[in-house]
């Protein structure tokens, strides 16, 4: 019954998908992807079914009734995918990012002076609006009653902004859950490769930490430091993600450590599930799931990979820039159209 419908699923009408006009597509089998017996494709399912339901496609829906159902991962995947090579040229890169946790209060004082603010609604997405430097130097947004709350570190803050989600324990006891709520449209400009061109640091000895410490001992440098960015993310309040659960994704549920994947949507659709062969210090093959996206992630073979919550899952995420290849599991009928006609 099953290969029946895969067989009917396959002769749907599919239309190209836009954006793949000059990549290079192409068709693998799952013996080509290296490691592919060995994973746990059943912990890959629940990842998907996580956000499968919320694919409303005419392509995916029957797929997404029929993994409700299953206890055989591997045959699932094999039965109704194919494995799709999509290139665009540039060469391959793997980073990770984290869910930071830092410390704040609801009320502002003289530890917890530095606002994260909820989304100005003047503020339109695609619209380039106030600088950073605007915003903290100039007090922007001062008194307009948009704080969420406040925190100890200003280096902390920008990369809670950087992650773009994230959680702040209060000290008066409790949780604050963050979300993406917008940006001011700015390009990201990289505090380490900013200390790097300063010639204050090697590439290979940035990290978060080593940020913090020098805005630390240089506080009139470290503040310039910080406002070159001029890049600014908002902040919306999550109330209703349960505190065992990953932050929400692109597609609006939680996602999960080392199975869920940002990626470009002009080259991968969200929720679909990914092949990820990621090589470097620690390598490993593993069935993703693309639930995320972000504003560095651009271009067929580039993932961020979320590594999970905590100032551990930080370390590790930014020891994390690696080549490798990433495959997209397309339904059998969305894998065949976007071939390039010959």
């Amino acid at each position: 019954m099953l290969r029946g419908l895969a067989c009917a699923l396959a002769l749907l009408g599919s239309p190209v998908q836009a954006g793949l006009e000059d990549a290079e597509v192409s068709i693998l089998s799952f013996d080509e992807l290296e490691g592919w017996d060995q994973d746990d494709h059943q912990a890959a399912l629940g990842v998907f079914l996580d956000t499968c339901r919320d694919l409303d496609d005419p392509q995916w829906r029957p797929i997404c009734a029929l993994a409700a159902e299953q206890d055989d991962g591997k045959t699932f995947f094999e039965l109704f995918f194919r494995p799709v090579l999509i290139r665009d040229g540039n060469d391959p890169l793997f980073t990770a990012y984290y869910e930071p946790e830092i410390r704040g209060s609801r009320t502002e004082s003289l530890r917890y002076r530095y606002p994260v603010y909820r989304t100005p609604p003047e503020v339109k997405a695609g619209h380039v609006w106030l600088s950073r430097r605007n915003i903290e130097d100039e007090e922007a947004l001062s008194g307009r009653g948009l704080e969420i709350a406040w925190v100890e570190d200003p280096v902390e803050l920008q990369f809670l902004q950087i992650q773009g989600s994230g959680r702040i324990r209060l000290a008066e006891g409790g949780t604050i859950r963050l979300g993406y709520g917008g940006s001011n449209g700015h390009s990201f400009m990289s505090l380490g490769n900013e200390l790097v061109r300063q010639g204050v640091y090697e590439p290979h000895q940035v990290s978060q930490k080593v940020i913090q410490n020098w805005v630390k001992r240089n506080p009139d440098e470290g503040r310039e430091l910080l406002l070159k960015n001029p890049s600014y993310v908002f902040f919306r309040e999550i109330g209703k993600v349960s505190a065992d659960k990953g932050p929400l994704g692109a597609m609006n549920r939680s996602i999960t450590a080392h199975r869920s994947v940002a990626i470009d949507p002009k080259y991968t659709p969200l929720g679909a599930p990914v092949w990820l062969e990621k090589k470097g210090a620690e390598p490993f093959n593993r069935l993703m799931i693309a639930q995320d996206t972000g504003s560095r992630v651009k271009g067929a073979q580039r993932a961020d990979i979320f590594w999970g919550t905590g100032a551990r899952a930080g370390r590790l995420a930014g020891k994390i820039r690696d080549a490798g290849r990433m495959v997209v599991l397309l339904p059998i009928q969305r894998a065949f159209a976007i071939l390039p006609e010959e």
